[in-house]
């Protein structure tokens, strides 16, 4: 083997080890050249190089959250998904279509144009691992060094899909990042709280619509996207924050404990308290119907919110007291709740503190109605 007397020379004259292939299909998209594979995090990690005039700033939240989802997979053993990254070559490389690869010499890199955050979370968590299996080394922590290695593993071989640009100018690519990130919107609401049902108290809200026949007298649309259809007295959004307001006496922003990780006894026992709160519910208030003021979805709200602080007394879900506080909703005008105000200026989560500092006043003033109900079933 010929000596290399310069990088010049190694440009120019590489030799067989010095090239990194990918294997895929090589076609023509829109008048482009394009190559896809689906590649392992580790050959990925070498070939890509970010551009910051085609690329914004990171951000450093949008990476944080992208290292959780990640940590899923590699601590809890969660399936995860990623949408494929899409890179520009550049002039870099050559695709051989009749052994439909991609080949690239070690020092040629492939500009990313969309994907940065998600690139930057698995490299950061590469680089955590790779810190952590050092320190452990170095301690002699031996099963430690076999854990943090099966993750890494783990994490060079997760397969990423990809779609290189062959032959796009620096205009083109600017612009295509444009459209990519201008013209998609991530989803929210309804279909953003559908979708995931990984979180307890999402699979709190499916299991309980789904399971308990309690839900049958309250509705709820678990198919719509945006809110809910006609016949329907509950979004499936709106149980989700019901759930979180009754059971943490906070708002859905707020929560706490609306995790991945949680056993199956502590789900079920839950489901037991969700179940008698609705129960509870149906018995002393009107009859459900949507036009309502008392089942609309401010009022449930902060109906929640009041009776939380009732339910959790004694610090455990109490059924007793829960159901004391319950007796003092048949006696409360709902329309006195908004009354000479123009509710609809008021922000929503105004609306819902107000409704339940009324509920709260209300039960404060007249609590002696509940002990003149006790001597009366006496």
């Amino acid at each position: 083997m010929e000596p290399v007397l310069s990088l010049t020379d190694l440009w120019l004259n590489p030799s067989e080890g010095s090239y990194v292939e990918l294997s895929g299909k090589s076609a023509r998209t829109f008048g482009q050249s394009i190559f896809s594979a689906t590649l392992q995090m580790s050959k990925l990690f070498v070939i890509y190089e970010i551009d910051l005039e085609v690329q914004r700033q990171l951000v450093p939240q949008n990476v944080s959250k992208l290292v959780d989802y990640i940590l899923l997979y590699l601590d809890h053993g969660q399936n995860i998904y990623f949408p494929g990254i899409i890179l520009s070559a550049r002039g870099a490389g050559e695709v051989i279509s009749e052994r439909g690869v991609y080949r690239l010499q070690t020092m040629e890199k492939c500009y990313v144009v969309d994907g940065q955050h998600r690139l930057a979370a698995f490299r950061r968590v590469m680089e955590t691992l790779q810190g952590n299996l050092a320190r452990a080394k170095d301690r002699r922590e031996y099963e430690r060094v076999e854990e943090i290695t099966e993750k890494l593993r783990k994490l060079y071989e997760f397969p990423m899909s990809v779609m290189v640009y062959v032959d796009i100018n620096s205009k083109q690519e600017r612009q295509l990042f444009s459209d990519i990130n201008k013209l998609p919107r991530k989803i929210s609401g309804n279909l953003a709280a559908l979708r995931d049902q990984r979180r307890f108290y999402h699979v709190l809200a499916s299991r309980l619509v789904l399971e308990r026949g309690v839900m049958r007298d309250l509705p709820t649309d678990l198919y719509s996207e945006r809110g809910k259809d006609e016949g329907y007295l509950f979004s499936y959004s709106l149980l989700v924050e019901l759930l979180i307001a009754l059971l943490e006496g906070r708002h859905k922003t707020a929560a706490r404990s609306n995790g991945y990780h949680y056993t199956e006894q502590a789900l079920e026992e839950q489901l037991i308290q969700a179940e008698y709160y609705f129960e509870s519910l149906l018995k002393v208030l009107p009859k459900p119907e949507r036009e309502a003021m008392c089942w609309s979805e401010n009022v449930q709200i902060a109906i929640a919110l009041f009776m939380h602080e009732h339910a959790f007394k004694t610090l455990r879900f109490n059924n007793y007291t829960l159901s004391y506080a319950m007796r003092i909703l048949p006696h409360i005008d709902w329309n006195e709740i908004y009354k000479g105000i123009d509710k609809d200026r008021l922000p929503r989560k105004s609306r819902i503190t107000k409704a339940s500092q009324y509920i709260a006043d209300f039960f404060e003033e007249k609590s002696h109605i509940l002990i003149h109900d006790n001597e009366e079933a006496r």
